[in-house]
């Protein structure tokens, strides 16, 4: 926390530090920002978000880019999932 507003935006060094150091002060395993990106999307999707939902949050401008984030969730995919023809399910 700061008492006073920083001049500028954050570099994206300092973005990467923020849940560095916050894990590493929590005694937890260091976790960076990328995996808190990832486990956001992957959230979002399993609570029945779209991708396009989880695009606007992570600011991307191409649903292709979140879609790299956003992995599926497999168990809820079984449920959807056709058998290959010939094959017993």
């Amino acid at each position: 926390m700061r008492a006073c507003a920083p001049d500028g935006a954050m570099s994206a060094g300092s973005v990467a530090m923020v849940p560095r150091s916050a894990s590493r002060r929590a005694g937890e395993p260091i976790i960076g920002a990328h995996r808190l990106r990832h486990t956001a999307a992957t959230e979002i999707l399993a609570g029945g978000g779209s991708l396009a939902e989880v695009a606007q949050i992570l600011r991307h401008h191409c649903e292709s880019t979140t879609a790299l984030y956003a992995k599926v969730d497999r168990a809820a995919l079984d449920l959807v999932l056709r058998p290959w023809p010939g094959e017993q399910r």
